[in-house]
């Protein structure tokens, strides 16, 4: 490690003194610099943001409308089908918008843009460890979108077993020729996100524990690194596991093995059926390798939200963080109890009544870290000068939407409530407050907040604050009311739920749907803002200052955007993150570079 780090110092100094000698596409494109890293990986999320919202558009306009011709496209793609589209492609729809929206969207939208372009800055180095290894984290990503691209191309049609990928139904050909060619690309895809992924969790790893400038002890670390160290710990433990049952499934897709291949399936049903095992192979094996990266996945999709989120509520209400050693002990606890929970996604698989009861347990104590951080932000608030800022009000929103996900959630991880409740709109729902609710209101506000250090301008307050009330508004309108139709019984990933109702239930049922699709049209539509909002301010905004927000931590204590190598001189830090209204201080807040002497009230 420590000749990793002097061999990173001599290059990262041989890089500073000929930094003007560097080609474009060297500074740009396939460029070592951290925060140009997190920049590719943040406006590549955004574009497969839009797709993965196409999709999702598509897929209520279906529920909304079951019977009517789909506009626009409906003549090019279903032509055959008098312009409606047909079940099989509506499968394909839903499993594509999951896969996009959790792998090309949520993880590198949190964990590789503000990850990457954070870390460094907030622990007072140059770089990353291992610059040229995080410059092929994010190039990596391009041959995974290649096949995700090559999946919705394939002849066959695009993969349509689901995000979860289940076989039978992703390694067994159907009644369609070719109709495993997209669930190939869809395995070929997520291994290169997983290499990608696997790269960045060992460079944040290594960054934070050998590169941390002078005096930055682990607990004067701000949340938002604190909660990327964590992940990326979680991420390699857990992705080797997931990336083991890709390769798994793709040998079973091209019909080489059998590991998941039950033995007594009709063989006309297998692609190449006489080169598999004749023994077979249990399809549950798939559900336990997947849902033991799968369910920690959550929290990697959350927790980088949850640590910078912190660090904005503190900053905005000019407080320091109720209770920080308690946030990163929750922050831990969570990541650990999210190893031993997998098995709250197979109660329905006949899984045996003792072993049902442990995750069961385990899975309830994951409320008691998650009911501290929450606990924690609401002190924060109380009696904090809050600053309703559009980042202030996104982070708020998204303590409250994950109080109202964590809250669904407990139904889920009940044995008998979740039998009711498994593969309806109830599941739907829950995912969704967790993780756009959660997710991407954290997004929203991390955006709102490092936008002017990352680009050195500010964004539309006005136009912000509007974007958030309307996306509110929706999306609580949309995603509460899935929480009605699927206690009515609802079930996911059908085209057409009027025929699965009792006719009593038929007309509510559509008259909630009807409601769900329009809030997720307008929801949909109110992103304009925030897409706008960004590419005009990156040219026409007012130029922000080193500090805008006043804030404590290292990356606002040099330019906005800050230099090649982020600081001029290296810092030294004396403070925590979060020396806000502290009484010995004439102003309400102490840089963690000013060596000001001041007294312990208990803040840490």
């Amino acid at each position: 490690m420590a000749a990793a780090h002097d061999a990173h110092d001599a290059h990262a100094a041989h890089a500073h003194d000929h930094g003007h000698e560097l080609p474009f596409w060297r500074k740009y494109i396939f460029s070592l610099d951290h925060k140009v890293i997190g920049i590719q990986f943040l406006f590549t999320s955004l574009f497969f943001l839009i797709i993965g919202g196409l999709l999702a558009g598509a897929i209520r306009y279906q529920l909304a409308y079951p019977n009517a011709k789909f506009p626009i496209l409906g003549d090019l793609l279903w032509a055959d089908n008098a312009g409606k589209m047909t079940p099989s492609d509506y499968v394909m729809i839903v499993t594509m918008h999951a896969s996009v929206m959790i792998f090309f969207v949520i993880i590198p939208m949190l964990t590789g843009a503000f990850g990457n372009y954070l870390i460094p800055l907030q622990i007072g180095y140059k770089d990353m460890a291992f610059p040229t290894l995080n410059m092929l984290s994010y190039w990596f990503m391009v041959p995974a979108v290649i096949c995700i691209v090559m999946s919705f191309l394939s002849a066959g049609g695009a993969a349509a077993a689901g995000w979860t990928a289940y076989p039978p139904l992703s390694v067994i050909q159907q009644a369609s020729p070719g109709s495993l060619e997209g669930q190939k690309w869809w395995y070929m895809s997520l291994l290169f996100v997983g290499v990608s992924s696997m790269m960045g969790s060992v460079n944040y790893m290594t960054t934070i524990i050998n590169c941390r400038a002078k005096g930055m002890t682990m607990f004067r670390m701000p949340m938002a690194t604190w909660a990327m160290f964590i992940t990326a710990i979680l991420q390699a433990f857990a992705l080797p596991v997931l990336t083991v049952a890709l390769i798994f499934g793709l040998l079973d897709n091209l019909g080489w093995t059998s590991f998941f291949v039950p033995a007594n399936l009709d063989g006309n049903w297998i692609v190449n059926s006489h080169r598999r095992a004749a023994t077979g192979g249990q399809p549950l094996l798939w559900q336990h390798l997947f849902w033991f990266y799968s369910h920690p996945a959550v929290y990697i999709m959350i927790l980088p939200a949850m640590g910078m989120v912190s660090d904005i509520i503190a900053t905005h209400a000019r407080k320091p963080i109720f209770g920080y050693k308690p946030m990163v002990y929750s922050v831990a606890g969570i990541a650990g109890l999210g190893f031993i929970v997998w098995g709250h996604h197979m109660f329905m698989s006949g899984m045996a009544p003792g072993l049902g009861t442990a995750f069961m347990v385990s899975t309830m104590l994951i409320a008691l870290p998650s009911a501290i951080k929450v606990f924690n932000w609401i002190f924060t608030v109380w009696g904090g000068n809050v600053q309703f800022t559009s980042a202030m009000l996104n982070a708020l929103s998204f303590v409250a939407m994950f109080i109202i996900g964590g809250l669904s959630g407990i139904y889920m991880a009940s044995t008998p409530t979740d039998i009711h409740f498994h593969d309806t709109y109830f599941i739907v729902a829950h995912i969704h407050y967790v993780l756009f609710g959660g997710s991407l209101f954290g997004f929203f506000a991390a955006v709102y907040h490092w936008f002017p250090k990352m680009f050195g301008r500010m964004m539309n307050e006005r136009w912000g604050k509007i974007h958030f009330f309307f996306t509110f508004i929706f999306f609580n309108l949309a995603f509460y009311t899935m929480h009605n139709i699927g206690i009515m019984g609802a079930p996911r990933r059908y085209m057409n739920l009027q025929p699965l109702v009792t006719p009593e239930q038929a007309p509510v049922m559509q008259t909630m749907n009807l409601l769900i699709s329009h809030s997720v049209f307008a929801l949909m539509a109110i992103q304009v803002i925030f897409f706008v909002n960004i590419f005009y301010s990156l040219f026409f905004g007012p130029k922000a200052d080193a500090n805008p927000w006043r804030s404590n931590s290292l990356e606002w204590q040099t330019a906005s955007p800050p230099p090649h190598h982020n600081f001029v001189t290296p810092p030294v830090v004396y403070h925590g993150p979060y020396e806000y209204g502290h009484p010995d201080l004439p102003e309400d807040h102490l840089n963690q570079t000013d060596p000001r002497e001041i007294r312990d009230i208990g803040h840490h």
